[in-house]
């Protein structure tokens, strides 16, 4: 206790030092958190595909539509469960800058592949109806106020005009990582209106999905379904779920490389910062330690004091920095929602700010405890006023 005790004092003896000390943790704490959590809501998409799904688009481009007469022929290859289809439609709500995914989809398969997806009964079966009706997540409710029943206007950028919606249904995340703020419609919707406005538009799907019956079929169906397709006037791609994903990622790579030095880099300033902190501590104490060991104290508990010193400083940086993260991370998440759906500060990252916290407590430490345990008694002593 009387240990314990001394470090608290050692480490508080300059009030000010300290404290701009534990300032700088705390903040660097809050920025390698808060970049690690950006980096994990790129990876979002990724983590929450599915192994048993796949995705087969056009082999040149996914702006290029497919026929939906491929939906019948993919579902006959032997290994694949369901097939569904959807369209990306880049519709805008009021602004631009109230930006959401919205895709109009074949409901009832649709969501069979997605389970992570949790509506309720009666509004499924209204949604199943209804081919005005529209599916979206709890976040763009909770964004824009909107309940069930609500009519919303969605204008068209890729299929121009006006479109109606009536909201019936709402869905909730099964996990974490599912993304809320995705607006859903029937694609039967877009094509019947697609007949009458742009006929050669008509009929074609931006995407399929395919449930396979077990996940180590996904190599075998990927290749049969693109080699049915050979040779035809719209040649297919198709590859899991999470490599679909991560081709959008690899777009943006350059960035997240970025954000990974800059995390390094705060983590190498803050230990260049300790550590000068704890040097000018045990500079300003040398005389001290030599009356310790004059008295017999061994090198190993002056080790102690020191080293108990600096993780002081740097566990109190660290659950600050560490509570402060969450609100820090809400706000952001308000803000950017249009672009991180999902920013959720994980375990990991808190373990990992605790680890990082330990470590420059510990580095920060050697060089100034190997110098007070190398210090001469007299010529320290000579140095005491």
């Amino acid at each position: 206790m009387l240990i314990l005790k001394l470090m608290f004092k050692n480490a508080f003896r300059s009030k000010l030092r300290s404290t701009l000390t534990i300032l700088g943790l705390t903040l660097a704490i809050i920025a390698f958190g808060f970049l690690r959590t950006v980096v994990e809501a790129w990876y979002a998409g990724v983590e929450a595909s599915s192994a048993s799904r796949l995705v087969t688009r056009n082999a040149i481009s996914l702006i290029f539509p497919l026929p939906i007469a491929y939906k019948e022929k993919i579902r006959q290859i032997e290994g694949v469960e369901m097939v569904s289809y959807g369209q990306w439609f880049g519709g805008i709500y009021i602004d631009q800058k109230n930006f959401f995914a919205n895709f109009a989809i074949e409901p009832e398969s649709y969501l069979k592949l997605y389970p992570e997806y949790i509506i309720q009964d009666e509004h499924k079966k209204a949604f199943m109806k209804d081919r005005k009706g529209a599916v979206v997540g709890q976040k763009l409710v909770e964004r824009f106020g909107w309940k069930i029943g609500d009519n919303i206007t969605l204008k068209g950028t890729i299929y121009p005009g006006n479109w109606e919606f009536i909201l019936l249904g709402i869905y909730k995340g099964k996990d974490k990582t599912t993304d809320e703020s995705q607006f859903f419609f029937h694609w039967d919707y877009l094509n019947e209106n697609l007949k009458k406005t742009a006929p050669s538009r008509a009929d074609h799907a931006g995407f399929y999905l395919v449930g396979v019956k077990d996940p180590r079929f996904a190599v075998p169906v990927s290749e049969k379904i693109d080699k049915q397709f050979k040779n035809s006037l719209a040649e297919t791609l198709t590859e899991t779920e999470r490599a679909f994903q991560l081709s959008f990622i690899y777009m943006t790579e350059a960035i997240l490389v970025v954000i990974q030095i800059v995390s390094l880099i705060v983590i190498l300033i803050i230990l260049a910062v300790v550590a000068n902190t704890m040097a000018m501590s045990v500079r300003e104490r040398l005389p001290e330690f030599a009356v310790l060991k004059s008295l017999g104290v061994g090198g190993w508990r002056i080790s102690l004091l020191i080293f108990g010193e600096s993780l002081v400083i740097t566990s109190i940086g660290c659950i600050l920095g560490i509570l402060l993260t969450f609100p820090a991370a809400k706000a952001f998440a308000a803000e950017m929602s249009n672009y991180f759906p999902v920013f959720i500060i994980t375990q990991e990252t808190i373990y990992l700010d605790i680890a990082i916290s330990f470590l420059i407590g510990i580095i920060a430490a050697i060089f100034p405890t190997i110098r007070a345990i190398r210090v001469q008694i007299a010529e320290s002593l000579m140095r005491v006023r």
